[in-house]
């Protein structure tokens, strides 16, 4: 094993180590620092595995965006920010679950490729990507942002008390 088997090892270690702790910690506003850790490791294995456009989307994307839409979502709707016992937490439902789901794609992966390798495609790079993304991807990319915008304006409208709506 080389330098970079190692780098990705333990940034896998990081990733675990933080979704683990997201859907395990009682505090909400901890549960979305630790997922901020756990995306930001997987765009750390992106570098490692020299994809850097991947890992800076991962960035903007999910960092930056998502998770700061997470928790824009909680502080404008008064959820509790401290620790919170009343979660509703069925702990042998979810591992039953869990396990299942994670058996079955395991399965299916399994019979699709059967332990063969898979021809890699052409390398691309990031002039081709934006030819398609905005090409022939510009609409549903539109249409994700205009989702994104409705969504926020309505945790607005939602969180704002109710005679001051109207």
């Amino acid at each position: 094993m080389n330098a970079a088997d190692w780098l990705l090892a333990a940034l896998g270690v990081v990733a675990l180590g933080a979704a683990w702790r997201v859907v395990t910690t009682t505090h909400l506003v901890r549960a979305g620092l630790h997922l901020v850790l756990c995306l930001a490791s997987v765009a750390g294995m992106f570098l490692v595995l020299t994809a850097e456009l991947l890992a800076w989307v991962q960035v903007l994307i999910y960092v930056g965006a998502v998770v700061v839409l997470l928790l824009f979502a909680v502080m404008l709707t008064r959820a509790p920010i401290g620790p919170s016992d009343d979660l509703d937490r069925a702990g042998p439902a979810a591992v039953l679950v869990g396990g299942g789901a994670g058996l079955g794609l395991a399965a299916l992966l399994i019979d699709a490729y059967r332990w063969s390798s898979v021809p890699l495609p052409q390398a691309g790079d990031a002039t081709r990507l934006g030819e398609q993304l905005f090409r022939s991807w510009v609409l549903p990319f539109e249409l994700v942002s205009v989702l994104l915008l409705a969504a926020l304006v309505g945790a607005i409208v939602v969180s704002r008390p109710v005679g001051e709506r109207g």
